[in-house]
C-alpha cells in the first residue's frame, strides 16, 4: 500500500504551500528533493560539459549522464542503451521519429492514428501526410483494418483526457499479423510514470515519453527505437557531438544513439532524472498504479452522487488511470478552473493538447483532475466541496 501523506513529504512544494491541492500531475509531475538535490550538485559541484572534457569534472558529469541512459534502458526492457535517445520531451522525441522515417514513405502509403491522440502523436503525422502524399487514417477505436499500405501505427498507450490504456500488445500483435512490416510508434508520455513498462514484450518499434511527467525534470525526454531501425534513421540535427568526422567534401555521422543527440543536452536534467526513476521504482508502479485509480474512482463515484445530471464525465465508469475529466454543465472549464484555484485547487482547463477528440465528443473544453502518488482522499473531497461552491456560483 501507498503512503501519499508520508509521500508528500519529499515535495518541499507543499512545505512551501501547505493548503496546496495539486491536481495536474498529467500535465507535469511535481519534483521530490532528491530530485532537486541531483540538480543543484551538478550545478554546484561538476557543472560541466560532457564527452569533450578530458579533465575530471567532465568526465563525471559524462559518466553520470551516460549511467542514467543505461537506469531508462533496464526501466522500460530495452535490449540496448543504444536504442535510448535523450531528446527535450515527448513530442521532440515523435517528431525526431517523424523526420527519421519520412524518406521510407512514398506517395499512397498509409498512416494510422487515433482520435484521442495528443496533438503531439497527431499533427506531426498529419503534416507528414500532407507534404508526402501519404494517407492519413484516423480511427476513434482500437479496431481497425491495417492492410499492406498502411506503413505507420501511432498510438497513445493511455489517453491525457478519456483515462483509458489501451490494450498496446494486442494491438500491436494483431497489426504486425496483418502486416508483419508495419512500424509502430507509442506515445508513452501517460504510461511511463504509471506503469510497469516492457518495451520488448510490447512489440513496437518506437516508444516515446517524458521526464517531467514522472517526477523528474522538465526539458528532458526519452525515444526508444529498436536498434537495426534506428540504425537506418536520418539525424534529425546537425552540429556538435552528432559527428565523428568533418571535411569539406564530407561528414561523417557519430554511432548511434549521439548522432541524434546535437549540441549541448539538458546534463543536469537528465542526470537528475536518474533520480527520479529510482524514486518511482523504490515506490513501485503498481502500488502508484493502484493508489491513483482507487483515488480516481472515488472522486468519479463522488461527483456523479453530488452533481447527477449536472455533471458529464468523460471516459469509462470504471477508472483505468489516475485521470478524470468532466464538464459541469453551464458552466466554462476555464471558470471552474479559476474558481478552484481560490480554493488553492490546481486542475487543467481546455482541450488538453487533444481537440479533435474534444470535438467528436460535442465539447469545447473540459476539466481534468489528475491523481498521482502524493494525492489523499482529503483531495478529493476537497475538489467535491469546491465544485459545490462554483454550482452555487454559475448553476
Amino acid at each position: 500500500m501507498l503512503d501519499a501523506k508520508t509521500l508528500k513529504k519529499d515535495f518541499p512544494i507543499f512545505r512551501n504551500q501547505p493548503e496546496f491541492v495539486y491536481l495536474d500531475s498529467t500535465a507535469t509531475a511535481l519534483k521530490p528533493q532528491s530530485v532537486i538535490d541531483s540538480l543543484t550538485d551538478y550545478y554546484s559541484t561538476y557543472s560541466a560539459n560532457i564527452v569533450r572534457g578530458v579533465y575530471d569534472i567532465s568526465e563525471k558529469a559524462t559518466a553520470a549522464y551516460e549511467e542514467t541512459r543505461m537506469v531508462v534502458k533496464d526501466f522500460i526492457g530495452a535490449e540496448s542503451e543504444k536504442e535510448i535517445i535523450f531528446t527535450r520531451n515527448a513530442t521532440e522525441s515523435i517528431n525526431l521519429f517523424v523526420n527519421g522515417i519520412k524518406d521510407t514513405l512514398q506517395k499512397g502509403d498509409e498512416i494510422i492514428t487515433t482520435i484521442a491522440e495528443h496533438h503531439s502523436n497527431f499533427v506531426p503525422w498529419q503534416q507528414l501526410a500532407k507534404k508526402r502524399g501519404l494517407i492519413f487514417t484516423v480511427v476513434s477505436n482500437e479496431i481497425f483494418e491495417v492492410t499492406k499500405k498502411t506503413k505507420i501505427l501511432a498510438i497513445t498507450y493511455a489517453s491525457n483526457v478519456l483515462g483509458t490504456i489501451n490494450p498496446i500488445e494486442k494491438i500491436i500483435e494483431e497489426a504486425k499479423r496483418a502486416n508483419p512490416n508495419i512500424i509502430v510508434l507509442v506515445d508513452g508520455a501517460q504510461a511511463v510514470p504509471h506503469m510497469e513498462i516492457d518495451v520488448k514484450k510490447l512489440g513496437c518499434d518506437a516508444f516515446a515519453f517524458s521526464s517531467h511527467k514522472m517526477v523528474g525534470p522538465t526539458g528532458v525526454g526519452v525515444l526508444w527505437v529498436k536498434e537495426k531501425l534506428l540504425e537506418t534513421l536520418s539525424p534529425y540535427q546537425y552540429g556538435g557531438d552528432m559527428i565523428r568526422s568533418v571535411a569539406i567534401e564530407e561528414t561523417k555521422f557519430a554511432d548511434i544513439p549521439h548522432r541524434f543527440e546535437a549540441g549541448t543536452p539538458h546534463i543536469a536534467g537528465v542526470i537528475a532524472f536518474k533520480e527520479a526513476i529510482l524514486y518511482l521504482k523504490k515506490i513501485g508502479l503498481t502500488a502508484i498504479h493502484n493508489h491513483e485509480v482507487e483515488l480516481a474512482q472515488l472522486c468519479y463515484d463522488s461527483l456523479l452522487k453530488e452533481f447527477g445530471n449536472d455533471i458529464m464525465i468523460i471516459g469509462p465508469k470504471k477508472r483505468q488511470t489516475g485521470i478524470v475529466s468532466f464538464v459541469l454543465k453551464g458552466v466554462h472549464a476555464h471558470d471552474v478552473a479559476q474558481l478552484l484555484n481560490e480554493d488553492h485547487i490546481a486542475v487543467r482547463a481546455g482541450h488538453h493538447c487533444a481537440m479533435p477528440l474534444h470535438t467528436s465528443l460535442n465539447i469545447e473544453a473540459s476539466v481534468r483532475a489528475s491523481f498521482y502518488l502524493y494525492n489523499t482522499k482529503e483531495d478529493v473531497k476537497k475538489l467535491c466541496n469546491a465544485l459545490k461552491k462554483v454550482k452555487t456560483v454559475f448553476i
